[in-house]
C-alpha cells in the first residue's frame, strides 16, 4: 500500500510540474537591460559623436559633406516653426494624413538640431531641438486610424535620439525634459511595446527600434528586457537562412505557421535564399526599413552594454549583400520574384556596414560599394537620418 501510494504521489507531481510548464510557457530570455543605462545612447554614443566631430572639424571626408549636407538641409533651419497636433491621424499609405508628416519631420528637425548643437556648439540649435520637442510633448495625446503604430514608431524611433543628446550634453538645461520623457512613456511606448506580429516584418521592427529607444531614454528595464525579446525573435522571421530550414521561421505571436500562410506572408516567394527578406519581392523600399531597424536596435544595444550583434550578425550580413547585389546591377534570377524586383534600397546601409565591416571584419564587398556610392546618406524624411555624418568608418 505504502508502495503504491508512494508511486501515485510520483505521478501527481509529475502531472503537476507537466501542467506547471504548459501554463507557464518556455522560460524567459535572461534579462538585457543593463544595471545602468549608458547616455547618450540611442543609436550614437558620445564617443561616436566626438569621432564624427573631430572629422568634421579636420575637414575629412566623407564626414565634412554629410556634415555640410545635413547643415544645409531644412531640417537644420534655425527659422523652423513645430507643428505639433493633439491628435495625429495616419491612415493606410497616410491616407488620411493628419498630422503625421508633420510629426516625422519635426522629429527629424530636432534630432538634427541636436546633432547640430554637438558639431558647432552653437546654443540656438539646442534651444529649437527643445522647442520643437517642448512643442509636441506639451500637445500630443494620441495617435489613431490604421497607421498608428507604425506612425508611432517612425517618430518615436527618432524622438529618444534628439532627447538624449540633448539632456546629456547641452549645458544649458531643458526645464521640459520630464514632460518629454511622460509623452513618450504616455503617448509612444503603448503603442509601439506590443509589436505588430501579423504585419510586414518593417512595422514591428521600427516599433520595437521605439521601444527600445524609449526604454533608455525613460530608463524604463522592463520595456526594454521585452522589447529585445520582441527583436530576437522577429529578426529570424523576416531574414532567412538555409539553415532555417526549407521555410522562413514564421513571426512569433502569430496565426502564419503553415507553408501556404508563410509563402503568402512572405509576398508570394517560395524558394529561398541566404539574405532574403520577408518584403523582398514586395519592395526594396520597405525592406531597407526593415534592415535598417535590425541594425540600429543592434547599435543601441551595444552602447548600452550587450551586444545583439552576435547574435543577428550573419542575417544582417546576408540581408545586405543580398540586396545591395541587386541594386548594384546583378541580374535578377527566374526564381527570384518572378524575375523582377522593386529596387530602391535608399540610404539604409551605414550602421550595418560599419559594424559587420569595420568593426568585426567581415568582407561585404557589395554593400561597400553600394554603401560608399551613396555617400553622404541624408534623410529619408520617416526615421532614418545623417547615417554616413554618424557612423561612416566609425571605430567607436
Amino acid at each position: 500500500m505504502a508502495r503504491t501510494r508512494t508511486a501515485l504521489l510520483s505521478v501527481l507531481a509529475l502531472l503537476a510540474g507537466l501542467l506547471s510548464l504548459q501554463l507557464s510557457g518556455p522560460a524567459p530570455r535572461a534579462a538585457a537591460a543593463p544595471a545602468a543605462f549608458t547616455h547618450p545612447g540611442v543609436l550614437v554614443s558620445r564617443a561616436q559623436l566626438d569621432y564624427a566631430r573631430s572629422k568634421v572639424q579636420a575637414g575629412q571626408q566623407p564626414w565634412k559633406a554629410a556634415y555640410d549636407n545635413m547643415m544645409a538641409s531644412s531640417y537644420a533651419s534655425l527659422s523652423r516653426t513645430p507643428q505639433p497636433r493633439a491628435v495625429v491621424e495616419c491612415g493606410s499609405s497616410s491616407n488620411p494624413n493628419h498630422g503625421c508628416s508633420e510629426e516625422r519631420q519635426d522629429a527629424i528637425a530636432a534630432y538634427t538640431d541636436a546633432l547640430a548643437w554637438y558639431f558647432t556648439r552653437d546654443s540656438r540649435y539646442a534651444k529649437k531641438s527643445i522647442e520643437i520637442m517642448d512643442a509636441w510633448s506639451s500637445t500630443i495625446t494620441d495617435h489613431t486610424n490604421s497607421n498608428a503604430p507604425l506612425q508611432s514608431g517612425w517618430s518615436g524611433a527618432t524622438w529618444p535620439r534628439a532627447a538624449e543628446i540633448i539632456k546629456y550634453t547641452y549645458d544649458g538645461g531643458w526645464s521640459g525634459a520630464g514632460r518629454f520623457a511622460t509623452m513618450l512613456r504616455d503617448v509612444y511606448l503603448p503603442e509601439v511595446i506590443n509589436g505588430a506580429a501579423t504585419k510586414n516584418g518593417n512595422w514591428e521592427l521600427v516599433m520595437t527600434e521605439a521601444a527600445i529607444g524609449i526604454s533608455v531614454f525613460i530608463e524604463d528595464r522592463t520595456a526594454y528586457d521585452k522589447a529585445v525579446s520582441t527583436y530576437l525573435d522577429r529578426v529570424p522571421a523576416y531574414v532567412y537562412l538555409t539553415a532555417d530550414g526549407d521555410l522562413p521561421k514564421p513571426p512569433a505571436n502569430s496565426s502564419i505557421d503553415t507553408e501556404a500562410e508563410i509563402i503568402k506572408y512572405w509576398q508570394g516567394q517560395s524558394t529561398f535564399a541566404d539574405g532574403l527578406a520577408q518584403e523582398t519581392c514586395r519592395d526594396f523600399g520597405h525592406t531597407g526599413w526593415g534592415i535598417a531597424s535590425i541594425a540600429d536596435i543592434a547599435e543601441t544595444s551595444r552602447t548600452q552594454g550587450q551586444d545583439l550583434y552576435p547574435k543577428i550578425q550573419d542575417r544582417l550580413r546576408y540581408a545586405l549583400g543580398f540586396h545591395t547585389a541587386y541594386e548594384n546591377g546583378t541580374t535578377v534570377p527566374s526564381w527570384l520574384c518572378d524575375g523582377s524586383v522593386k529596387k530602391g534600397l535608399d540610404q539604409v546601409t551605414e550602421v550595418g556596414f560599419n559594424a559587420l565591416h569595420n568593426r568585426l571584419g567581415i568582407s561585404m564587398s557589395n554593400t561597400q560599394k553600394y554603401t560608399e556610392a551613396h555617400r553622404p546618406s541624408g534623410t529619408d524624411n520617416y526615421f532614418n537620418a545623417w547615417t554616413t555624418l554618424t557612423h561612416a568608418d566609425n571605430p567607436s
